[in-house]
Formats: structure tokens, C-alpha cells, sequence
């Protein structure tokens, strides 16, 4: 039943709140105390929630319906209102306006809702993200339409960085704006993305140097625990839990297949085609962890031909930045942790700490060990030992996690050590 001016000025408080109903989610809250407040219910994602329009008579009925009729209309478009006047009152904007630091808001909060599914942002990242925006992109092009920046405009802003000699802070800048206006296109509120023009050879680019890596054992506690709560996927969640244990290249886990895994014999034989150095096979040892960990993801993934497909396309393997996604998502920045760090995190931890042979961890590693006589090593170099330091490098990591670093703890000595 539709309300009507009479009905709501002839309503008395009662010794309860109750509601007068409007149509298509509108109501009005009559509270004890004689107030009549404007409330909305709608549901978005699969989830019941509510806006609040205002009070009457403040709020008059024919403007509460166009309110509702509003946020409708963003809801058809795939919006949250609730997001939407979040990021508005947060730039002070008292209409509703389509300024990029209020898409950029609103994409925020967006992400950070998505944290417990794929794709989205842990709050300690959501955090620092909002705080570079605010610092390089909002005070240059925040109070403007996002439909009207222009890519000489944003490369201008970007020069500003660069100048100050914060060239990665510039490229991290205009991919996330591309982000932005990627949203800003899927919501309907912006037609192209200026940022495109600019992704290749616009910025100077960033001097390369050693992939960021965390090695110092009692950083490595915190990173195992953060992987052991993390709540994404469950396949990505398995790749994330053997990157430490079996510390290859990205590529080398990601496109892993089970053909390849030999539960029976308790190792991984990945063939020489996949590898860096394509010379010969590589086996990896399977510790009691990691096979476990495979046994669990087998029940997940083990009917198709690679151990973490893509979630798009179960033929192929999932991207190949899968693991630095997580990691973001974790909170760990670029310049903290990424996919190729988990190599350097054993290879300095198992030398410096665990004063394992280096000739053993680099056999692991897969790089090329040469013997006395100038010949690389076969594939079967030293697997006893290996096999044990593999167990022992495992139960390093689950002995840290538990009960963090103990000076003196956890240190072993795998055959005789090479100076």
C-alpha cells in the first residue's frame, strides 16, 4: 500500500518502534519518542541491508521516493549505494558527484569488502593504498570529474613523482588509477580509460634490482601465519602454502601437473622443458608437509591436469601473478614480499641460520652446480641428503610458526659443510 501524507502526519508514537510502509523497500520508522525517520531496504550481493534518507518532514514523501528511485537505479548498475554516500561523505561532497578521489573512495571500500573473496584487499593494505592516494593522486586530480581527465593530465601528475625521485611510486600510481577507472567503466560512471595511453614507455622506468624477499626468520613467522589464515581461495591458498616449502620459480609451481607429482616414490619430477635450464629434469622432494598439502589439494583439482588451474579456464594454469595477488591482498607490498621471494627466503635462512651445505641449496634451487671436474651435477645429485634437508627445512618452518624464533633453535647440520 502506497503512503500518503495524511496517513503519515495522523501516525502516533507507540511504546514500540514500528513502521509504515511505502513501496519497493521504503518505510517509515516511527520511533517512541514521536520521530519518523526514512529508512530503505534493499539487497545487494545476496545480502539484506538499509540506507537512512533523512527525517520527515525534513524529508518529504515524494523526495524519499526519489531517494529510493536514486539509489535503485545505482543498485541496476551494480552499485552499492550504502558504498556510494561512504566515499561521498568522505571527500565532504554533499551531492552526489562523480569526482575521481569519489570513485576512488568508493572503489576502496569496494575492494575492502571483497577481502574474504578473490580479488579483494586486506585492510592493512587497503590502508596504505588509501594513504599513497591521498598523498600523490588526490591533491593534483581528486576534485575532478572523472569523465574529463585527460591522459596528458595524469602524466603530468606522474611527472610530479618521478621528479622527486619516486619512480616505482609513479608506476604503482598508474596502475592503480587504471584499476579505478576500470571500475568506473564496469559501474557506468566513465566511458574510456585515460590511464592506457600511458602504460607503455610514458614513465622512466624503474631501475631493476634484488626481488623483494622478507629473510629474516622472525618476519618469516608473521608471513607463515598470514598464509595460514588467508581467505581466499582454497587452491591459491595451497600455492601459497607450498612457495616456501618448495621456494622454485613462479612459473615452475604454477604450471605444475599432476602427472609430474610421484606420490608413491614422494617427489616431484618436473621435466627439463619447464625448467630455466633446460637441460635435464629436476626433482624436487616431497617433505611430510608438502605431500600432505597435496594430498588435500589432489581432492580439489587432482581430476584436471594442472594442480592449480585457472578459475576461468580449468585447461590452462591459474596467472602468473596469482601468488603476488594473494600477497597484496595479505597486506605485503611489492617492495616487501612477492611470488620470487620464497627462493631468496630459503637460500639465505638455510645458509645463515640452518648452516645447511650451500652446494645441497643450490642443487634445490635448480641453478647450475658444476663438480671438480667442471661437469653440472645430474638430477640425482646428493637426493638422500637433499631429501633430509627438504624434511628438515619443513620442519623449520612449522617449528618458527608455532612458537616463533628461539636464538640457538632449529639448527642443523646436513653432511659436512663447504667454506
Amino acid at each position: 500500500m502506497n503512503l500518503t501524507d495524511t496517513t503519515i502526519k495522523n501516525a502516533k508514537p507507540k511504546a514500540k518502534p514500528y513502521k509504515l510502509h511505502d513501496v519497493d523497500g521504503l518505510f517509515l520508522l516511527i520511533n517512541p519518542t514521536g520521530s519518523k525517520l526514512w529508512r530503505f531496504k534493499f539487497r545487494f550481493d545476496g545480502k539484506e541491508q538499509s540506507l537512512s534518507f533523512g527525517s520527515y518532514p525534513a524529508i518529504s514523501l515524494k523526495r524519499a521516493r526519489e531517494k529510493r528511485d536514486e539509489a535503485k537505479t545505482l543498485i541496476s548498475e551494480g552499485i552499492n549505494p550504502s558504498d556510494h554516500r561512504k566515499a561521498m561523505k568522505m571527500t565532504g561532497e554533499l551531492a552526489r558527484a562523480n569526482t575521481l578521489e569519489v570513485m576512488a573512495r568508493e572503489w576502496l571500500i569496494h575492494k575492502a569488502k571483497q577481502k574474504d573473496n578473490s580479488g579483494g584487499f586486506a585492510e592493512r593494505y587497503v590502508k596504505d593504498l588509501s594513504n599513497r592516494l591521498s598523498k600523490n593522486l588526490f591533491p593534483y586530480l581528486g576534485s575532478r570529474p572523472i569523465t574529463a581527465i585527460t591522459s596528458p593530465e595524469i602524466l603530468k601528475m606522474l611527472r610530479k613523482i618521478e621528479a622527486r625521485g619516486a619512480r616505482e611510486t609513479a608506476h604503482r600510481t598508474l596502475q592503480t588509477l587504471g584499476q579505478i577507472y576500470r571500475y568506473a567503466i564496469a559501474t557506468g560512471r566513465a566511458v574510456n580509460d585515460p590511464t592506457a595511453p600511458l602504460k607503455r614507455d610514458a614513465l622512466e622506468p624503474v631501475e631493476k634490482g634484488h626481488r623483494a624477499a622478507i629473510v629474516k626468520p622472525e618476519e618469516v613467522v608473521g608471513l607463515l601465519k598470514d598464509i595460514e589464515g588467508y581467505q581466499g581461495s582454497e587452491i591459491v591458498r595451497c600455492a601459497l602454502k607450498l612457495s616456501p616449502l618448495f621456494f622454485l620459480r613462479p612459473g615452475e609451481l604454477r604450471k605444475a601437473e599432476w602427472s609430474e607429482i610421484d606420490f608413491e616414490n614422494k617427489q616431484w619430477i618436473l621435466p627439463a622443458i619447464r625448467m630455466k635450464i633446460k637441460t635435464q629434469d629436476h626433482i624436487v622432494p616431497l617433505s611430510t608437509q608438502a605431500f600432505g598439502i597435496l594430498k588435500d589439494l589432489h581432492t580439489l583439482t587432482g581430476h584436471r591436469q594442472f594442480l592449480f588451474p585457472s578459475p576461468r579456464d580449468w585447461k590452462k594454469p591459474m596467472s602468473d601473478n596469482t601468488v603476488n595477488a594473494a600477497l597484496r591482498r595479505m597486506g605485503y607490498t611489492s617492495d616487501q614480499m612477492c611470488a620470487h621471494g620464497f627462493r631468496a627466503m630459503a637460500r639465505t635462512i638455510m645458509d645463515e641460520v640452518l648452516n645447511i651445505r650451500p652446494d645441497l641449496i643450490e642443487h634445490q634451487l635448480a641453478h647450475a652446480v658444476k663438480g671438480p671436474l667442471g661437469r653440472a651435477y645430474n638430477r640425482t645429485a646428493h637426493l638422500p641428503e637433499r631429501r633430509k634437508m627438504m624434511q628438515q627445512w619443513a620442519d623449520y618452518l612449522d617449528e618458527i610458526k608455532l612458537n616463533g624464533v628461539k636464538p640457538g633453535a632449529m639448527v642443523i647440520q646436513i653432511g659436512e659443510r663447504v667454506a
